[in-house]
């Protein structure tokens, strides 16, 4: 029996339909002619959920937070047009274990990163996420969203594909790599893998601004081809402004500066300005696919600013890039773990709000599942901060915050951490000392209270024992305390 043709077919309901009498015959062959034509009459209208992370942005580099020299017009637009936090947290304090825990809603205690390497038996090197360990794109894909990463993934190993973002629950991946291959061979991190190995496309700075124009271009033409019938779950992991972006074509932004700045220093204001101007690009796709008006946007960063590490690094202080607040980036200060971040929703978040409440990386998985109204997976450690977005209803707190950070091999790699309402617990390395902080009064955590509070530094002793699980590949998780 031979099938008729959708054309045809919808010309035979046309007739149907201006034959038909009865309302309920209309209504029945006007659905059926819906279908016949594709039209969007089961499209799914959850929200799509659109995540900016910036690369090592201190919580003074955007001028919504304080930044007086980088210009970021648009972003400071964007925070002002939504609602902008100002004790939000990264995981922690270093790219991998952070988005570790971006990624799965567990914190670092409890993710099985906890370094940008781990220990082996015979070497030290990258550790991927378990397998175990739903992320919130897996999440999100298994209750009807398109997924799709692009960018820096840094959660699993060069040469076992199954361990990058295409096998992780995104449909859609565009990521660099680095290390070697399953074959041995370096890999050049100027390529992008796009959903593993199925294409490559080679980075000629040469043709773009910078790094991140190259891969919102991936962005854009994902916007343009993705299903409109389903929502969809984008995650966009920029560059800048992360020191070591070794090809730069020549910039003229902020040119009158060249006699007053250092040139690293100007190339690094200049990338900044470049995301911000990456930033409305995408921002300006979504309004003309008509997707904008059911979006959720937020950005924020995944650990404070670099501070001179090799050749290519600017100074943190420079800018006042950590805002003022103590520390930087691989610091569990403050400033290395208090992020800018801002959240936009036409006509749902409320213009010009300003939130304290006290969030944190892992709590995006939850906060993205009740937008997505799905459920996540049982013992992570997050909290939806949903209702404080929408003030909708009465939002949950956390009873205190954590992280903890391995970074080299030795003992003075290792830092814990906690925040309990207003106060801040650090203990570093094996010096058997936890350090206190008041941050209502003392933000810059200036002065160690500790000898003054022994009841709460007993609290925060419990707290950095418990929330600490043995793991393997990090010899000193579990806290380092005398017995």
């Amino acid at each position: 029996m031979r099938k008729i043709k959708p054309i045809a077919l919808m010309l035979i309901l046309i007739i149907i339909f201006s034959s038909c009498s009865d309302k309920k015959d209309k209504d029945k062959v006007t659905k059926e002619l819906a279908i016949a034509t594709n039209t969007n009459v089961s499209k799914d209208k959850r929200p799509n959920i659109v995540f900016l992370l910036a690369d090592d942005m201190g919580y003074g580099e955007v001028g919504s937070y304080g930044q007086k020299k980088i210009k970021t017009p648009f972003l400071d637009s964007l925070a002002a047009q939504g609602m902008r936090f100002t004790n939000f947290y990264a995981g922690t304090a270093v790219c991998s274990p952070s988005r570790a825990s971006l990624m799965t809603g567990l914190h670092t205690g409890h993710v099985s990163i906890r370094g940008n390497k781990g220990q082996y038996p015979n070497r030290y090197g990258r550790v991927p996420l378990r397998k175990s360990e739903i992320t919130v794109a897996e999440v999100l894909q298994k209750s009807g969203y398109q997924t799709a990463m692009i960018g820096k993934w840094h959660l699993g190993l060069p040469d076992d594909y199954s361990t990058w973002a295409k096998g992780r629950g995104f449909d859609y991946a565009v990521q660099e790599q680095w290390g070697k291959d399953e074959k041995g061979n370096e890999i050049d991190e100027r390529i992008h893998w796009v959903n593993n190995n199925k294409d490559s496309i080679f980075y000629n700075y040469n043709e773009w601004s910078c790094l991140d124009e190259f891969r919102t271009s991936f962005a854009l033409d994902y916007i343009d081809k993705k299903n409109n019938n389903k929502p969809f779950f984008l995650y966009m992991s920029y560059r800048t402004p992360h020191s070591h972006e070794f090809f730069l074509r020549k910039t003229d932004l902020y040119k009158d500066k060249i006699e007053e700045w250092p040139e690293i220093e100007r190339r690094h204001a200049a990338r900044i300005t470049m995301l911000d101007s990456q930033i409305r690009k995408l921002f300006n796709k979504l309004k003309e696919s008509g997707e904008l008006e059911n979006t959720i946007i937020i950005f924020t960063s995944d650990n404070g600013p670099t501070h001179a590490e090799g050749y290519a690094s600017h100074r943190y202080d420079f800018f006042n890039s950590s805002g003022g607040l103590k520390g930087y980036k691989r610091d569990l200060y403050e400033g290395g773990i208090r992020e800018p971040m801002f959240a936009y929703w036409q006509n749902k978040i409320k213009a010009g709000t300003l939130s304290d409440h006290q969030s944190t990386f892992y709590d995006v998985m939850p906060t993205f599942a009740e937008i997505a109204k799905t459920q996540t997976p049982k013992n992570i450690d997050g909290i939806s901060f949903l209702p404080e977005l929408l003030k909708n209803k009465e939002q949950k707190k956390h009873k205190h915050l954590y992280w903890e950070i391995q970074e080299g091999r030795g003992v003075k790699g290792f830092k814990q951490a906690t925040r309990f309402g207003k106060w801040k617990a650090i203990r570093q390395f094996d010096n058997y000392h936890t350090e206190l902080y008041n941050l209502e009064s003392d933000v810059n955590e200036t002065k160690d209270v500790s000898s003054k509070h022994p009841e709460l530094v007993a609290k925060a002793n419990e707290i950095l024992k418990t929330e600490s699980v043995k793991i393997e590949h990090y010899p000193f998780s579990g806290g380092i305390f005398k017995k």
